[in-house]
Parts: C-alpha cells; sequence; structure tokens
C-alpha cells in the first residue's frame, strides 16, 4: 500500500513522506506493517550478526588474540562498517588497518 500512495504522489510529498518515514521514533500503524517490519529488522539484525562474526574469525586468523575492545567494536559495528572491515583485512597490516 505504501508503494502505491508513494508512486502517486509528486517529487515534493514524496520527499517529504520519506522523510517523516525515516524519524527515528515512528511506528508502523498498521499491525501488516508492524509484522512485515519487524520481520526485516530481525533478519537484518540476524545478517549483521553473522558478518560479525566472520569478521572476528578473519582478524583472530590473521592477527591473532584480539583485544574485548575490538571484539565490542566489530560487534557494534553497522553493516556498511563491516563490510569495510571485511575488504581491508586482505590487505591490512594490523587491527588499527582493519578497523580503519
Amino acid at each position: 500500500m505504501f508503494d502505491l500512495v508513494r508512486a502517486s504522489l509528486n517529487e515534493a510529498a514524496r520527499r517529504a513522506l520519506e522523510s517523516f518515514m525515516e524519524t527515528k521514533g515512528y511506528e508502523y500503524q498498521s499491525e501488516f506493517a508492524r509484522k512485515y517490519f519487524g520481520e526485516g529488522k530481525a533478519e537484518g539484525k540476524a545478517e549483521a550478526e553473522g558478518q560479525a562474526r566472520l569478521v572476528l574469525k578473519q582478524v583472530h586468523l590473521k592477527f591473532g588474540a584480539l583485544p574485548e575492545a575490538v571484539v565490542e567494536r566489530v560487534r557494534s559495528a553497522s553493516v556498511e562498517e563491516l563490510d569495510g572491515f571485511a575488504e581491508r583485512i586482505l590487505v591490512a597490516g594490523s587491527i588499527d588497518d582493519v578497523l580503519g
């Protein structure tokens, strides 16, 4: 439904709606939206946790035991940051190089 409404708006109204929807704290009004948003959020969290585990494993294999601060930094990273860590591990000379 959102997609249909969004597609029918002019550019200014579409930007305003998208801006409103991105505001932290917005709660979806329909049970349908809450259900599927919640499922997507859970899937995203699981994906990020899996990616963090992989990055931690790679860093550990390359550099040995990891300080707890590094473990926490990786576990709290966004998906975009984790992608960067995963790319930098290939050429990094130190843990600091991985974390950027």
